[in-house]
Order: C-alpha cells, then structure tokens, then sequence
C-alpha cells in the first residue's frame, strides 16, 4: 500500500525545472573577447606588436566610457532603463563585451605613429555608431553597421595622410619558421571553433573565401592581374584575423544560412570591384559598403510597408461609406 502511494506521489509531482539554455551571443561575445585580449597579450609579449603596451588599456578604457554614456542618452531619450543596470556586475560586464571587441580590435588593427588620439577617434566612432546607424529590423531598431570595422575605415578616410593598416609582419616578425606557420593556424582554429559552434557564421566564411578565390581568378582573367598577388592575402594572419573575428560580426550580419552565404560572397565581390580600381584597405571599406546598402535596404522595407498599410487603410476608409449604404 505504502508503495503504491510513493508512486502515485512520484507520477503526480511536478517535474523538475528545465536547465535553461545557455545564451549563445553571449558565450560568441565572451569567446571572441577572450580570443582577442589573450592575442593582445601574446601580440605585445611575443609577437612584437609596435603600438606602445598602454593604448590597448587606454583603448578598452575610452570604449568603456563610450558605451555607457551612450547607453545612459539613449535610454534617457527612450524613456527606459539603461541595460546595464538591474543585473550587478554580471550585467554591466556582459554589456560591455561588444565595445571591449571594439575597442581592441581597432587599436591591434592600425598603426597611427604615436597618435592616440586617432586611436580614440576609432573607438568612439565605433561604438558610438550603434547607437546611431540603426534600422528597423523585424519591429525593432537594430544597428547594422561592424563597429569595429567602421572605426577601423573612418581612422583611414579621416587621417589618410599618416594613419595606416598595422604592418602584417608584425604577427609574425619574431617568431620563428615553425611558428609562422602555426600561429595562423591556432587562430583560424580557435576563430572556426567558436564561429562554427556559437555564431553559427560558417556559411558566412564560406561564401566570403569562395567568393575571394573567384573574384582573384576574375581579375586574373580579366585585368592580368597575377593570381599569386590576387591570391597571396588569403595566406598571411591579417587575412585569417578578419575572416574569423571582423566580418562574422554576429549583431551585425544575417542569420539565416542562405543570406550569410550572400553577405559573405557580396563583400567578395565588393572587393574585386575596389581592387579593379586600385582603392586602398579593401577589407574594411568592401565590409562598409555591404552593411550600409544592407541597413539601406531594411529602411527601404520598412517604409515600403508603411506605405502599403497606409494604402490599405485609405482604401478601407473609401470602402466603408459605400459598405455602409449596402447595408442599410
């Protein structure tokens, strides 16, 4: 009888809560941050990165402050709590992955002599823009423009005289033969790993190299280009670094596969086009290109449907008079 009753107790109970989910934007943020200070330690300890050891501090500092007051106006104008706010430190410190990204990715990625302050103008700018640049994606506003990527480009158009792509050599100027071979690969693994099981961005990378490879052989065809030149960057880090951890941004690229894969071969092709007329740092300003005509389109969307409903709620109104007389 006692048994019976125990069962009974068990089959009746409440089960017990599912273990939710982990946040996989989260964990892709937390993993890139990680991926980048630990690259920064290595890069300033071993590899022989030439920008003086305090601007990366001075950097993550400057990206910090941009974040926050940014988040403080745009919450005060939207009438809302700042997202920092109501989780402690856990909270301000998941808030403040994406400008810690930011922040070192433009400060690795130029070389502007000794001038800090341009540094700090591509932090602030970079940041800052997702705050700004922003379009209404599925009913709500998104920004859509790579902030780390921006900062990098503005850096270039603003201070083109001496501002400048950090030399490649500098990742692998101090080590030695075998070490040159493996330090691209230790990051194009650690960057697949975390881009193929948290971001989900392999389509992405896909149809970026393919379309690299493709737009080479055109221009080879084309313009006697040489196909060793056209194809060369695919092999050095600076490569590696942008596939892996610039272009896969994951707040600012598509989700569905099929749209990756496009947005991927699309900034290909933008930069064959920019090769074929000799502009500078094609990366970075192929990456812009695509994300503004990707947010242009989202706000071409958006007031294609907005026109439509104000259509079909004139049409309505013209309707109802007519509607109402039929009835009667």
């Amino acid at each position: 009888m006692t048994a019976t009753i125990d069962r009974a107790k068990q089959e009746t109970a409440a089960p017990p809560p599912a273990t939710p989910k982990p946040d996989k934007r989260y964990l892709a943020l937390r993993n890139f941050a990680i991926s980048i200070s630990v690259f920064n330690i290595f890069g300033y300890t071993l590899l022989g990165f030439e920008q003086p050891w305090l601007w990366p501090i001075l950097a993550v500092l400057t990206g910090y402050a941009t974040e926050i007051v940014f988040e403080l106006v745009s919450a005060w104008a939207n009438r809302r709590e700042p997202r920092f706010r109501g989780r402690g430190f856990r909270g301000l410190y998941e808030f403040l992955l994406p400008a810690h990204i930011t922040a070192l990715a433009v400060n690795m990625l130029i070389y502007v002599n000794n001038q800090f302050w341009a540094v700090a103008f591509g932090v602030i700018l970079g940041v800052s823009a997702k705050h700004v640049l922003q379009a209404p994606v599925y009913g709500r506003m998104r920004h859509f423009m790579n902030p780390s990527n921006l900062g990098i480009t503005m850096v270039f158009v603003v201070f083109s005289g001496w501002a400048s792509i950090a030399p490649p050599y500098e990742f692998t100027e101090i080590a030695n033969t075998f070490w040159r071979v493996m330090i691209p690969l230790v990051i194009a693994t650690a960057g697949t790993v975390i881009n193929g099981l948290l971001t989900g961005k392999v389509p992405l990378i896909v149809g970026w190299m393919g379309g690299f490879a493709i737009q080479a052989f055109v221009r080879h065809g084309l313009f006697d280009v040489s196909l060793y030149s056209a194809l060369g960057p695919m092999t050095g880090v600076a490569f590696v670094l942008f596939t892996n951890y610039m272009i896969t941004d994951p707040g600012t690229t598509p989700v569905k596969a099929r749209n990756q894969f496009m947005f991927g071969a699309s900034v290909a092709t933008v930069y064959g086009v920019l090769m074929v007329f000799n502009v500078v740092y094609t990366l970075f300003f192929a990456v812009c290109i695509v994300c503004a005509i990707r947010g242009i389109g989202w706000w071409v969307a958006h007031f294609r449907a907005k026109a439509r409903a104000a259509a079909e709620t004139s049409r309505a109104v013209e309707l109802t008079p007519a509607v109402e007389a039929a009835s009667a």
